[in-house]
């Protein structure tokens, strides 16, 4: 059974009001002096317990066979006009047969003077009070269906967008390995151990991506392990070219973030800063929070002349990862680049997350 008999706090509340419109029709009793109010209440208050559940489970049928929405909504006036009747008749028919019995026991706190006004006052009542409990089934149904529609809108949502989350994961794996795969097939020839050594930091990062695969969302320092692997596979090719420095405070590295959401960028500063300097450089990654926020900043050095075909691109790092801060967190999140001098430096604000919401 659904409606206002739910659960057990939508019954207590139910009973609490028809226990007080019983308090109510005994003070009706007492105050036109059809009984004392001994009498008016073991009278009122049973009849309308009884009535409370009668109406309710009989309303509350009604309200499923008849919804407002349906094809026979035009009828719900007229077949609701005549429950109520009937059901008001049915109350004042039980009403009198307990008055009855009432009076059988011939106590004096036991009965009432059920007279025609008081009989006309009680079927009037019980038409009311029948309109009243269709109403909240009607109300208590249409927001249950609203909830449930508001409900499935929000995981349809959910679902395209972790759709969208896991694509762009996609473009991220291909980009690194075929860059890899180059840089294995340059060492070949020129360096074999390195090409071997290479080859098995490169399976070291792959094993490691895969363990976070299954996690929606990942802390900073897991995600710091697998940005050192990535750089263990580019320091055989760069060597001493390749420095890296990185500043994590410990409540940052706790605070969760999407997946493979650093590496994209530190890959960036190797393909786009690294590689066209002779000298290399070092890469600098620093990490706080601040307060509800998570700030994560990342830079690197840059040619300070590059060439006309490479001034432009930035690879898709930069684009994937504005992508997927929108996707996991809307307008709470944020990137920003800039280019000073002779280095360009990424920042990204986000939500500092401690659980999975």
């Amino acid at each position: 059974m659904q409606g206002l008999f739910a659960n057990r706090r939508g019954v207590v509340v139910y009973l609490a009001v028809w226990l007080f419109l019983g308090l109510a029709l005994a003070g009706v009793i007492t105050l036109v002096g059809a009984a004392a109010a001994p009498n008016a209440l073991l009278f009122a208050l049973p009849v309308n317990l009884v009535y409370a559940f009668a109406a309710g489970y009989s309303a509350y049928y009604l309200c499923r066979s008849y919804p407002l929405g349906g094809a026979r909504a035009r009828a719900i006036p007229l077949v609701f006009s005549a429950a109520a009747l009937v059901a008001g008749g049915l109350w004042l028919a039980v009403g009198q047969g307990w008055n009855s019995l009432c009076l059988l026991l011939g106590v004096g706190w036991a009965g009432i003077d059920l007279g025609h006004r008081l009989a006309a006052l009680m079927l009037a009542e019980g038409v009311l009070l029948y309109g009243f409990a269709a109403a909240l089934h009607y109300l208590v149904i249409e927001f249950v269906r609203a909830t449930g529609a508001e409900q499935s809108a929000l995981e349809a949502r959910l679902m395209a967008q972790e759709a969208e989350l896991r694509m762009l994961r996609t473009q991220i794996d291909p980009h690194f390995l075929f860059n890899s795969l180059n840089s294995i097939s340059a060492l070949t020839s020129q360096d074999p151990k390195g090409a071997r050594r290479m080859t098995l930091e490169l399976a070291s990062f792959f094993r490691h991506s895969l363990g976070l695969e299954a996690h929606r969302k990942v802390t900073l320092g897991q995600e710091m392990e697998l940005v050192r692997h990535f750089l263990a596979v580019e320091q055989v090719r760069f060597g001493a070219r390749l420095l890296f420095a990185e500043e994590v405070s410990a409540e940052a590295a706790a605070c969760l973030l999407p997946p493979m959401l650093i590496q994209p960028l530190v890959e960036n500063a190797v393909k786009h800063g690294i590689c066209h300097l002779p000298e290399g450089g070092t890469i600098r990654l620093t990490a706080r929070r601040a307060g509800s926020l998570l700030h994560i900043g990342i830079d690197n050095p840059v040619d300070p002349d590059p060439p006309a075909s490479g001034a432009k691109g930035q690879g898709i790092g930069l684009s994937n990862v504005r992508q997927r801060l929108a996707g996991a967190y809307r307008h709470e999140a944020s990137i920003h680049w800039t280019r000073r001098q002779n280095r360009f430096g990424v920042e990204i604000s986000m939500p500092a997350q401690l659980s999975e919401e």
